[in-house]
C-alpha cells in the first residue's frame, strides 16, 4: 500500500507540471486517470474512469473570480479509490467532486502561508541578486503546487483507503445505480454540447449516417471514425493537387511593371 500511495502521489505531482510547461493539459483526468490505472495495475479501468471524469470536470476552468474544484486531487484520488476498492466508475463519480472541493478548501488555507516566502524576492531585488528572485519562484512552484499536491494525495490515499471502503459499502445500491445511469448519459451530453458548436444543415446527414452505422451494423466508435476520415478526405479533396492560383494572379498583375 505504501508503494502504491507513493506512485499515486507522484502521478498527482506530475499533473502540476501543466502550468510549469505551459498549458499542456497534463492535469486533466483523461491524462492522469490512465496513469493512475497503470501504477495500480488496472490500466483499462483507469482509462475508462479518466475519460468519464473528464466530462464531469469539463467546466472546471478558472474564469474571473471563480475558482474550480481541484481537478488533479479530485480526479487522481477518485480514480485511485475506485480501482483499489473495486467499486468502478460509479464510485469515482461519487468521490471526484467532493474530494476536489475539499482539496480546494485545504489549498486556500495553505496558500495563506505562501506569501511568507515573497520577502525573499524583495531582498533579492534590493541587493540586485536575481538568484534570490528566481529561487522565490522555484519555491513557490514547488511548495505551492507540486509538493503540496503530492503530500495531500499521498496521505489521503494511504490513510483513507479503509475509511473510503467503509463509506462506499454503507451507500445504498440505488445511489450507485443512479450514478451508473448518469455515467451512460454524460458521453451523450458531451457529444450534444459539441454538436451545438459545430453542427449545421450540411453535417446533419453525416451525423445520422454515423448513428445508423453504430446502431444497426454494430460498428465500434473506431470503425465509424475511420469511415468519417475517409469521407472527409474525399469530400474536401485533400489528396488532389490544386493549381497555383496565387502565382498565376501575380504573373498577370505584374504586367504593369514592364513599362518601367
Amino acid at each position: 500500500m505504501l508503494m502504491q500511495a507513493l506512485l499515486v502521489g507522484l502521478v498527482a505531482a506530475f499533473g502540476t507540471l501543466d502550468t510549469a510547461l505551459g498549458t499542456s493539459y497534463l492535469q486533466r483526468p483523461i491524462v492522469l486517470g490512465p496513469l493512475v490505472g497503470l501504477v495500480l495495475g488496472d490500466l483499462e479501468t483507469g482509462l475508462v474512469i479518466g475519460a468519464n471524469l473528464e466530462l464531469l470536470f469539463m467546466g472546471a476552468i478558472s474564469v474571473g473570480a471563480y475558482i474550480p474544484p481541484d481537478v488533479i486531487t479530485g480526479g487522481v484520488l477518485a480514480t485511485a479509490f475506485a480501482i483499489s476498492t473495486g467499486s468502478g466508475l460509479e464510485a469515482a463519480y461519487a468521490l471526484a467532486m467532493p474530494i476536489g472541493l475539499a482539496a480546494l478548501g485545504i489549498k486556500n488555507v495553505f496558500y495563506a502561508i505562501l506569501p511568507l516566502i515573497l520577502p525573499l524576492a524583495d531582498r533579492g531585488a534590493e541587493e540586485g541578486n536575481d538568484g534570490k528572485i528566481k529561487l522565490t519562484y522555484v519555491l513557490l512552484g514547488l511548495f505551492g503546487k507540486t509538493i503540496w499536491t503530492f503530500s495531500l494525495t499521498f496521505f489521503a490515499f494511504y490513510l483513507g483507503s479503509e475509511a473510503v471502503t467503509a463509506a462506499l459499502n454503507s451507500v445504498p445500491s440505488f445511489v450507485f445505480d443512479g450514478l451508473g445511469i448518469a455515467a451512460g448519459i454524460l458521453p451523450a451530453m458531451g457529444f450534444a454540447m459539441l454538436m451545438r458548436m459545430i453542427v449545421n444543415k450540411k453535417l446533419i446527414p453525416f451525423f445520422v449516417a454515423g448513428f445508423a452505422l453504430a446502431a444497426y451494423l454494430n460498428l465500434s466508435v473506431l470503425a465509424v471514425a475511420i469511415f468519417a476520415v475517409v469521407i472527409a478526405i474525399e469530400k474536401l479533396d485533400f489528396l488532389e493537387e490544386r493549381p497555383m492560383v496565387a502565382a498565376a494572379a501575380a504573373g498577370v498583375d505584374g504586367g504593369d511593371d514592364d513599362d518601367f
